[in-house]
Protein backbone atom coordinates (compact mmCIF):
# COMPACT_ATOMS: atom_id res chain seq x y z
CA UNK A 1 0.00 0.00 0.00
CA UNK A 2 1.25 3.49 -0.90
CA UNK A 3 2.42 5.83 1.81
CA UNK A 4 0.35 8.86 2.64
CA UNK A 5 1.96 12.06 1.34
CA UNK A 6 3.05 14.54 3.97
CA UNK A 7 1.21 17.88 4.02
CA UNK A 8 3.17 20.71 2.51
CA UNK A 9 4.00 23.65 4.75
CA UNK A 10 3.29 26.91 2.95
CA UNK A 11 4.90 30.09 4.17
CA UNK A 12 2.84 33.22 3.66
CA UNK A 13 4.31 36.68 3.20
CA UNK A 14 3.17 39.05 5.98
CA UNK A 15 3.26 42.04 3.58
CA UNK A 16 1.02 40.86 0.74
CA UNK A 17 -0.49 37.76 2.43
CA UNK A 18 0.30 35.58 -0.59
CA UNK A 19 2.38 32.41 -0.55
CA UNK A 20 6.07 33.24 -0.97
CA UNK A 21 6.11 31.74 -4.50
CA UNK A 22 3.47 34.24 -5.64
CA UNK A 23 4.83 37.43 -4.06
CA UNK A 24 6.26 38.61 -7.38
CA UNK A 25 2.72 38.73 -8.79
CA UNK A 26 1.39 40.80 -5.89
CA UNK A 27 0.96 44.55 -5.92
CA UNK A 28 3.79 45.33 -3.44
CA UNK A 29 6.67 43.12 -4.55
CA UNK A 30 9.22 45.82 -3.62
CA UNK A 31 7.95 45.79 -0.02
CA UNK A 32 8.05 41.97 0.06
CA UNK A 33 11.71 41.72 -1.01
CA UNK A 34 13.35 42.13 2.43
CA UNK A 35 11.13 39.42 3.92
CA UNK A 36 11.76 37.10 0.95
CA UNK A 37 15.54 37.53 1.18
CA UNK A 38 15.44 36.65 4.87
CA UNK A 39 12.85 33.82 4.88
CA UNK A 40 12.71 32.33 1.34
CA UNK A 41 16.06 32.95 -0.42
CA UNK A 42 15.87 29.65 -2.35
CA UNK A 43 12.77 30.86 -4.22
CA UNK A 44 14.32 34.09 -5.46
CA UNK A 45 18.10 33.71 -5.93
CA UNK A 46 18.18 36.87 -8.08
CA UNK A 47 17.11 38.93 -5.06
CA UNK A 48 20.21 37.80 -3.17
CA UNK A 49 22.46 38.91 -6.04
CA UNK A 50 20.59 42.21 -6.27
CA UNK A 51 20.93 42.77 -2.51
CA UNK A 52 24.68 42.02 -2.65
CA UNK A 53 25.14 44.49 -5.54
CA UNK A 54 23.22 47.19 -3.67
CA UNK A 55 25.34 46.61 -0.58
CA UNK A 56 28.53 46.84 -2.64
CA UNK A 57 27.24 50.02 -4.28
CA UNK A 58 26.40 51.54 -0.89
CA UNK A 59 29.89 50.77 0.44
CA UNK A 60 31.57 52.29 -2.63
CA UNK A 61 29.40 55.42 -2.28
CA UNK A 62 30.50 55.78 1.33
CA UNK A 63 34.12 55.45 0.24
CA UNK A 64 33.59 58.07 -2.46
CA UNK A 65 31.99 60.47 0.03
CA UNK A 66 35.13 60.28 2.18
CA UNK A 67 37.36 60.76 -0.89
CA UNK A 68 38.90 57.29 -0.62
CA UNK A 69 39.70 55.45 -3.82
CA UNK A 70 37.98 52.14 -4.40
CA UNK A 71 38.89 49.23 -6.62
CA UNK A 72 36.51 48.86 -9.53
CA UNK A 73 35.22 45.68 -11.15
CA UNK A 74 38.04 45.74 -13.71
CA UNK A 75 40.64 45.78 -10.91
CA UNK A 76 41.85 49.33 -11.48
CA UNK A 77 41.81 51.85 -8.66
CA UNK A 78 39.81 55.00 -9.16
CA UNK A 79 39.89 58.17 -7.12
CA UNK A 80 37.17 60.77 -6.89
CA UNK A 81 37.65 64.41 -7.77
CA UNK A 82 35.07 67.13 -7.31
CA UNK A 83 34.79 67.67 -11.11
CA UNK A 84 33.91 64.04 -11.70
CA UNK A 85 31.12 64.03 -9.13
CA UNK A 86 29.48 67.15 -10.55
CA UNK A 87 29.48 65.71 -14.08
CA UNK A 88 28.02 62.42 -12.85
CA UNK A 89 25.25 64.33 -11.06
CA UNK A 90 24.43 66.13 -14.30
CA UNK A 91 24.20 62.81 -16.10
CA UNK A 92 21.84 61.45 -13.43
CA UNK A 93 19.46 64.35 -13.98
CA UNK A 94 19.14 63.51 -17.65
CA UNK A 95 18.67 59.79 -17.12
CA UNK A 96 15.31 58.19 -16.34
CA UNK A 97 14.78 54.96 -14.39
CA UNK A 98 15.99 52.01 -16.41
CA UNK A 99 18.90 53.96 -17.91
CA UNK A 100 16.80 55.74 -20.54
CA UNK A 101 17.75 59.28 -21.45
CA UNK A 102 14.99 61.87 -21.46
CA UNK A 103 14.70 63.62 -24.81
CA UNK A 104 14.05 67.33 -24.97
CA UNK A 105 10.60 67.94 -26.45
CA UNK A 106 10.70 69.81 -29.75
CA UNK A 107 8.38 72.76 -30.00
CA UNK A 108 6.20 72.05 -32.99
CA UNK A 109 2.53 72.19 -33.93
CA UNK A 110 1.22 69.13 -35.79
CA UNK A 111 -1.99 69.39 -37.81
CA UNK A 112 -3.74 66.23 -38.97
CA UNK A 113 -7.00 65.67 -40.85
CA UNK A 114 -9.02 62.58 -39.94
CA UNK A 115 -12.03 61.49 -42.01
CA UNK A 116 -14.97 59.88 -40.21
CA UNK A 117 -18.07 58.31 -41.78
CA UNK A 118 -16.70 58.92 -45.31
CA UNK A 119 -17.93 62.52 -45.33
CA UNK A 120 -17.22 64.20 -42.02
CA UNK A 121 -13.68 65.27 -41.25
CA UNK A 122 -11.98 66.45 -38.10
CA UNK A 123 -8.83 68.56 -37.94
CA UNK A 124 -6.58 67.64 -35.02
CA UNK A 125 -4.10 70.22 -33.71
CA UNK A 126 -1.33 69.02 -31.37
CA UNK A 127 1.49 70.95 -29.71
CA UNK A 128 0.07 74.43 -29.16
CA UNK A 129 0.57 73.99 -25.42
CA UNK A 130 4.34 73.71 -25.96
CA UNK A 131 4.35 77.40 -26.92
CA UNK A 132 2.58 78.43 -23.70
CA UNK A 133 -0.88 78.70 -25.26
CA UNK A 134 -3.90 77.65 -23.18
CA UNK A 135 -5.69 75.00 -25.21
CA UNK A 136 -9.14 75.94 -23.87
CA UNK A 137 -8.70 79.54 -25.05
CA UNK A 138 -7.30 78.36 -28.37
CA UNK A 139 -10.25 76.03 -28.98
CA UNK A 140 -12.71 78.87 -28.31
CA UNK A 141 -10.90 81.15 -30.78
CA UNK A 142 -10.76 78.41 -33.41
CA UNK A 143 -14.47 77.66 -32.97
CA UNK A 144 -15.40 81.33 -33.39
CA UNK A 145 -13.11 81.93 -36.36
CA UNK A 146 -14.22 78.90 -38.39
CA UNK A 147 -17.81 78.73 -37.04
CA UNK A 148 -17.45 75.09 -36.03
CA UNK A 149 -17.24 72.99 -32.91
CA UNK A 150 -13.82 72.85 -31.31
CA UNK A 151 -12.88 71.01 -28.12
CA UNK A 152 -9.86 70.01 -26.07
CA UNK A 153 -9.52 66.22 -25.79
CA UNK A 154 -6.87 63.75 -24.68
CA UNK A 155 -5.24 61.98 -27.59
CA UNK A 156 -3.98 58.39 -27.75
CA UNK A 157 -0.68 59.43 -26.11
CA UNK A 158 -2.53 60.99 -23.13
CA UNK A 159 -1.50 64.48 -24.30
CA UNK A 160 -4.16 67.10 -24.81
CA UNK A 161 -5.02 68.18 -28.34
CA UNK A 162 -7.67 70.29 -30.05
CA UNK A 163 -10.28 68.63 -32.26
CA UNK A 164 -11.97 71.01 -34.73
CA UNK A 165 -14.90 69.83 -36.83
CA UNK A 166 -14.41 70.25 -40.56
CA UNK A 167 -11.47 70.38 -42.96
CA UNK A 168 -9.69 73.60 -42.05
CA UNK A 169 -6.14 72.25 -42.22
CA UNK A 170 -4.72 74.75 -44.75
CA UNK A 171 -6.64 77.79 -43.50
CA UNK A 172 -5.51 77.21 -39.95
CA UNK A 173 -1.78 77.88 -40.51
CA UNK A 174 -2.35 81.55 -41.29
CA UNK A 175 -4.75 81.90 -38.35
CA UNK A 176 -2.27 80.34 -35.88
CA UNK A 177 0.65 82.54 -36.99
CA UNK A 178 -1.49 85.72 -36.85
CA UNK A 179 -3.21 84.97 -33.53
CA UNK A 180 -0.12 83.67 -31.72
CA UNK A 181 3.06 85.33 -33.05
CA UNK A 182 5.18 83.10 -30.76
CA UNK A 183 4.43 80.16 -33.08
CA UNK A 184 6.65 80.44 -36.18
CA UNK A 185 5.38 79.02 -39.46
CA UNK A 186 8.49 76.82 -39.65
CA UNK A 187 7.30 74.99 -36.49
CA UNK A 188 3.96 73.95 -38.05
CA UNK A 189 3.71 70.55 -39.73
CA UNK A 190 0.99 68.58 -41.50
CA UNK A 191 0.58 64.83 -41.39
CA UNK A 192 -0.18 63.62 -44.90
CA UNK A 193 -0.25 59.91 -45.76
CA UNK A 194 1.45 59.12 -42.46
CA UNK A 195 4.39 61.49 -43.14
CA UNK A 196 5.20 64.77 -41.41
CA UNK A 197 5.34 67.58 -43.98
CA UNK A 198 6.36 71.16 -43.10
CA UNK A 199 3.66 73.79 -43.64
CA UNK A 200 6.10 76.47 -44.83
Amino acid sequence: MAEKPEPVKVSYCPTCSLPAEYCEFGSDFEKCKPWLIKNAPELYPDLLKEADEKEAGRVSEQLHSFGISSIGADGSASSVHSGETSSSKQEEVKRLPGGKIKKKVRQEVVIEKVVRNKRKSITIIKGLDLFGIKLSDASKKLGKKFATGASVVKGPTEKEQIDVQGDIAYDIVEFITETWPDVPETAIYFIEDGKKVPAA
